[in-house]
């Protein structure tokens, strides 16, 4: 077919129509509905810095768990995102292997969830099975299957205690176990949590793991985040320090030694006559005061050098 070319009249009825048709400039029309129910949002900096923070829980986990499975384990961080509990718990496989952890010393509970595709193969391997068997089981964990799981948790929770100590010193426990995502009641659910998923793989087999974080705990610790920030830019490499180091280099500064001792007045000095005795209260053996630009640095005593008089530095001013 081939292609169309519009003629003068039907472009400037296509622009008539344009002009012709109402428009609505009400603004109340154009508003965006806020829903007040659903919490504050964190800022965007601070989810960038729990994402860097758990892709090095995920490279720590990764190596755990393979030296504890004694297979070759590849853990991915999939996403950092803010939900509401609810949205959170709906996300969630039913029914899934599900912890609740304390937080200590912070109070609030966080969620640790394992899908059951990732369960039942590390429950196989830690009763000796191999990790080349794809096992598709979907039903509640049992006791005993929690039980051989304690050492996974052990491990897990170790990894995520060290990667979150670079922000704040924080104790995660077990305190409750549950299979059902509904189930689990410890935060309202217009709550919001951060979201943290991960994807593990295992030999052929692959699943989820997800971690909910309340909000408000995040945001109280959102000084402890700016200081991480803050002490990373502040570092400076060797590199820096020689660009610092040839800058001032040329600087000039003032030196001074100095017998720091009573003071007279004008009058007493005019009064003084031959054979008269000044006593300064200074003696021999107390080293000198160094002063760079009007500070005291170094203490020490007058030396020759040559023809000329020299300070020879013997110990740093030590500020009381």
């Amino acid at each position: 077919m081939p292609d169309r070319v519009l003629s003068q009249e039907e472009i400037d009825d296509v622009f008539r129509n344009l002009r012709d048709s109402p428009q609505d400039d009400d603004p109340a029309k154009r508003a965006v509905p806020y829903d007040f129910r659903r919490p504050d949002r964190i800022a965007k900096d601070q989810l960038r810095a729990i994402h860097i923070l758990h892709e090095n829980f995920a490279r720590s986990l990764a190596s755990s768990l393979s030296a504890y499975l004694r297979a070759y384990v590849v853990v991915n961080l999939v996403s950092v995102e803010q939900l509401s509990f609810m949205e959170f718990s709906q996300c969630l496989p039913s029914p899934s292997c599900l912890v609740s952890l304390g937080m200590k010393p912070y109070e609030g509970n966080a969620v640790l969830e394992i899908n059951p595709g990732l369960v039942f193969p590390i429950v196989e391997m830690l009763l000796g099975g191999g990790a080349r068997s794809v096992l598709k089981l979907s039903r509640e964990i049992t006791e005993i299957e929690q039980s051989v799981l304690d050492g996974l948790f052990r491990i897990t929770l170790h990894d995520l205690k060290t990667a979150w100590h670079a922000v704040t010193a924080m104790e995660f426990t077990i305190e409750a176990h549950e299979t059902e995502p509904q189930l689990l009641r410890i935060l309202a659910p217009n709550e919001a949590v951060v979201a943290v998923s991960m994807e593990v793989r295992i030999g052929d087999n692959t699943g989820m793991m997800n971690i909910g974080i309340p909000s408000i705990v995040v945001k109280m610790l959102r000084h402890k985040f700016d200081q991480q920030w803050s002490v990373r830019k502040s570092e400076s490499t060797e590199k820096e320090q020689a660009r610092i180091v040839r800058l001032i280099r040329p600087a000039k500064m003032f030196v001074d030694g100095r017998l720091t001792g009573p003071t007279m007045r004008v009058e007493d000095l005019m009064d003084l006559k031959e054979e008269d005795v000044l006593t300064f209260d200074y003696p021999v053996e107390r080293p000198l005061d160094l002063s760079i630009n009007g500070k005291v640095k170094f203490r020490g005593g007058i030396v020759t050098a040559g023809r000329k008089r020299a300070f020879e530095i013997e110990e740093a001013h030590k500020v009381v």
